[in-house]
């Protein structure tokens, strides 16, 4: 599903180069088996890919436990350090998540009534903005963490570059939060990308303003998708 397909690593490679450039330092929260991981290496850049399933961790190491480019950090990321119980979801492990609200939300979509979820391991939680200080500014950051998308962000005090952050229709208040750390941050312009498609779903980038009617417009059974923000000196470049 991630690895086996040509056409899809090519279209990813083509649409993150505009985001990551050889040499640049990319910070892929929730890593999961580390597709983005690959096409960010390709691309030349370094990577932080952080993933607090210890069997995704596994795979990870397999894969990148040899490439000095890739830092494999075991961790969760939220509002503050700690620790916090994994929500697992034995079937379908992308989308365990440490969010029980996230879990209610999602339930009332008919796509996820046959997901199922279970308490499984703790694990160690640690802010966005502490990775920053210890591995250095990102030049672009994909939050990809099943629902606490704004917990990560809310541990966020450096407008980085460019970052993206998933959203579910069923739970667009969490996008919209989401959309309200990063004015609090900083000025960004936003576009999306639905589902897997890998394609800006806008020929021109909007302000937060137009990103949040863009979600609250969008039916209870859209496709989910991806919110792309760019700072807004950089989108001028």
């Amino acid at each position: 599903m991630y690895y086996g397909i040509p056409l899809r690593a090519r279209r990813l490679r083509r649409f993150y180069s505009q985001f990551v450039r050889p040499g640049s330092l990319c910070f892929d929260v929730g890593a999961h088996a580390g597709n983005r991981v690959r096409c960010w290496r390709q691309l030349g850049a370094r990577v932080l890919a952080i993933e607090p399933q210890a069997d995704f961790v596994r795979i990870l190491r397999w894969l990148y436990g040899r490439d000095g480019g890739v830092e494999i950090v075991p961790v969760a990321v939220g509002a503050r350090p700690g620790t916090a119980e994994l929500l697992v979801s034995e079937r379908t492990p992308t989308v365990t998540t440490l969010s029980q609200a996230w879990v209610e939300g999602v339930q009332r979509d008919p796509r996820f009534k046959s997901v199922t979820w279970s308490r499984g391991e703790r694990v160690e939680v640690v802010t966005l903005q502490s990775l920053i200080e210890r591995y250095g500014e990102p030049a672009f950051v994909k939050v990809d963490v099943e629902g606490f998308e704004a917990e990560v962000l809310a541990g966020l005090t450096t407008p980085v570059r460019a970052l993206s952050f998933e959203y579910v229709p069923a739970t667009r208040a969490i996008a919209l939060d989401c959309i309200e750390r990063l004015a609090a941050l900083g000025t960004y312009r936003y576009n999306w990308s639905l589902g897997e498609t890998h394609r800006l779903a806008s020929t021109q980038w909007i302000d937060a303003v137009g990103m949040r009617a863009q979600l609250e417009s969008l039916p209870a059974l859209a496709s989910s998708g991806d919110v792309y923000a760019l700072r807004a000196d950089a989108a001028a470049q």
